[in-house]
């Protein structure tokens, strides 16, 4: 990192703040809270950039609610504002910490994600099984309410080993203790831009302590779920017992007792909503409950104005799944698809469903 860089006054700058708007609008033109906040926007940026500078912008109460997907979430909303300065922080501090992630940390990251991740997985598994000449066993583990137990003074401590400006800490503090618990200096909310990063900031001491200190040779990461794989069960369990001590002793944090396990591939081990074995993948029941349930809820009010909407996730869905051994079952929900809304559409985006399902 360049020591003369004067990285407050970059953060602060009216093109990076612009930057970041662009960033927090994307996809969300269509809001009154954007269309309003565009409407005159060089003032509010500039009172934006203002408030930053005399250190008089404070953000707003977060907005939380409950979400009841594959588990019960709380998300917590900031408020479109605070979500551009989110956006103006990770410009500036994300390309100095980018440098410094390993190869195999995948949430949250340009050029990463699931589906990376799931083809990494597929790498390691051969390499671990010698292309499946050898038993292959997986340590499976994940954190326990880990954004809920991010402990503040631990995370500002690694911040600070890359950024120096008291200013942008200062910054960071005050959304850190906008966040939950913030009485007893604990948790990250799940929504905020920043929880996504500094939650790969956290858990990189992790990755650095498997691939450097363990020499776990085949690890990969997405937040906090992460796996090991090995041909020999004795190193992963010595790999767990290790991992559980750092992870309590360094960083306050306690690996899942129900979710933390070594499986053998045969079996299947769940990872990023697939049940991965040596030679196929299947979708999760959770994740194909799911897209059934809302497939249902379609078909019970068959709404020309839906189609779109039922389209579109569909086709998502069916992106996703191409990477399973789901062929059967994306016909038989294409089927329900079409019979639900025979007769409501044109035949030309009837035929866009079934070549969907044939081709995928």
């Amino acid at each position: 990192m360049n020591k003369h860089r004067d990285l407050w006054k970059e953060l602060c700058s009216y093109d990076n703040l612009e930057h970041a708007f662009q960033k927090a609008s994307k996809h969300k033109t269509g809001q009154d809270y954007v269309r309003d906040f565009e409407k005159d926007l060089p003032n509010n940026l500039l009172l934006l950039r203002s408030e930053l500078l005399l250190h008089c912008y404070r953000p707003k109460p977060l907005v939380s609610f409950i979400i009841r997907d594959l588990k019960t979430r709380k998300i917590s909303k900031s408020d479109f504002r605070d979500r551009i300065v989110h956006h103006a922080i990770c410009n500036i501090i994300e390309p100095i910490f980018e440098k410094t992630f390993i190869y195999d940390s995948y949430a949250n990251r340009k050029g990463k994600g699931t589906l990376k991740a799931l083809q990494r997985f597929d790498y390691f598994k051969r390499k671990a099984s010698r292309n499946n000449t050898r038993k292959c066993f997986v340590l499976k583990a994940d954190i326990k309410k880990y954004f809920d137990s991010v402990h503040h003074e631990i995370l500002i401590k690694i911040i600070q080993e890359k950024v120096k400006d008291c200013q942008i800490i200062r910054l960071i503090k005050l959304i850190l203790a906008n966040g939950v618990n913030n009485a007893v200096n604990f948790g990250m909310p799940l929504g905020n831009l920043t929880s996504q990063f500094f939650a790969n900031v956290f858990l990189n001491k992790l990755d650095y302590y498997v691939k450097h200190k363990l020499k776990a040779k085949y690890y990969a990461r997405y937040v906090d779920d992460f796996v090991l794989l090995s041909s020999n069960k004795k190193e992963l369990e010595n790999y767990l017992s290790q991992i559980n001590e750092f992870l309590e002793r360094r960083l306050m944090l306690i690996l899942h007792p129900d979710k933390s396990r070594i499986i053998e591939l045969k079996r299947g081990i769940g990872f990023l909503g697939f049940r991965v074995f040596y030679y196929h993948k299947l979708l999760r029941k959770t994740n194909i409950h799911k897209m059934q349930k809302k497939i249902r809820l379609f078909c019970y009010l068959p709404d020309l104005s839906l189609y779109d909407s039922v389209y579109d996730s569909f086709q998502g869905w069916c992106a996703y799944a191409l990477h399973a051994n789901a062929y059967q079952l994306k016909r038989y929900f294409s089927s329900q698809i079409q019979q639900s809304f025979y007769g409501a559409i044109s035949s030309a985006e009837l035929g866009k469903l079934i070549t969907l399902a044939r081709i995928l």
